[in-house]
């Protein structure tokens, strides 16, 4: 049984489930599983008065109490925004995305992202990341340029989310960063979570989530250096994160302590997308070029 309130929605446990996730994705209004656990991430369900996490078990008779942020209450409308696309079919879009764009509504975010801009495209969009977010597989931040690909469907989107995990999906970034750097290549490992004094910030912490970049130096400049960044894992800011650590913050990276007079933003793009197509199993490489900010502060740098 359920009442629903207009951000509030309680739920009385009928039967057990294995998984709280699994339970309110069966049970909640308009909720997919990866939309049940994000906001139990977020700390927005409780189970009889207490957080929970997504894997906990939901036994007989247990009062659940979900709330939805206001991204779930605003059904995303279509929006005529121009975007970059490098290839689109009835199954996926890839999109050079511009730095400054939001990829899905989120608080203080309702209107000029990317799922504004893919509605303002027509035609159907996956809805497997939940209602708030058609078509999103994956995301840059708003600060990051480059290359997203997006699902028209939801078997698309399963596909691209399969190639995610198994890694044969591969993301590479050009990033400037702070300091010169002595080895030519490395890879960066440290399990990355919220960060124990601001909520709003990654790091890497002790039981974080197991998180692997590796990296290679394209160029040295004295006071900066250029890398290419591959991603072993995905996680919120995990490049950004990894290279603060390193004692080498992402240039205008002001969150990470990379602010930096004359870049308004991290100097992070997503370069390279390699795939293989959903349908097909057709192999598949995309390349954008940084965007003219990049390239001059790049060039201006000592």
């Amino acid at each position: 049984m359920s009442s629903l309130g207009r951000l509030r929605e309680r739920l009385t446990a009928v039967a057990a489930a294995p998984r709280l996730d699994r339970f309110l994705a069966e049970h909640a209004t308009g909720l997919s599983r990866a939309a049940a656990a994000r906001l139990i991430k977020s700390h927005l369900v409780l189970v009889n008065g207490k957080p929970a996490q997504p894997a906990d078990r939901v036994s007989l008779g247990d009062a659940i109490e979900v709330e939805f942020p206001e991204a779930f209450e605003r059904e995303a409308q279509a929006e005529e925004i121009p975007l970059e696309i490098l290839f689109e079919d009835g199954d996926l879009a890839v999109i050079n995305k511009p730095a400054g764009m939001v990829v899905h509504p989120a608080p203080g975010h309702y209107s000029g992202t990317l799922v504004h801009a893919l509605l303002g495209r027509g035609g159907e969009w996956s809805t497997s990341g939940g209602a708030a977010r058609p078509g999103i597989v994956h995301r840059l931040d708003k600060g990051t340029s480059g290359l997203i690909v997006v699902a028209r469907n939801d078997v698309a989107h399963r596909a691209l989310a399969e190639q995610l995990g198994d890694r044969t999906l591969s993301r590479t970034y050009l990033a400037i960063v702070r300091g010169r750097l002595k080895a030519d290549a490395g890879v960066l490992e440290g399990p990355i979570g919220r960060h124990p004094r601001d909520r709003k910030r990654m790091a890497v912490v002790a039981g974080g989530r197991p998180a692997l970049t590796r990296y290679q130096v394209v160029e040295r400049r004295r006071t900066h250096t250029l890398l290419r960044c591959d991603l072993e894992t995905g996680r919120t800011h995990q490049i950004r994160v990894h290279l603060a650590a390193l004692g080498h913050p992402i240039a205008g990276d002001a969150e990470y302590g990379g602010r930096e007079a004359g870049a308004d933003r991290p100097m992070l793009h997503a370069w390279r997308l390699r795939l293989r197509h959903p349908r097909t199993g057709a192999e598949m490489s995309f390349e954008a070029p940084p965007p003219p900010d990049f390239e001059r502060f790049w060039e201006s740098a000592e």
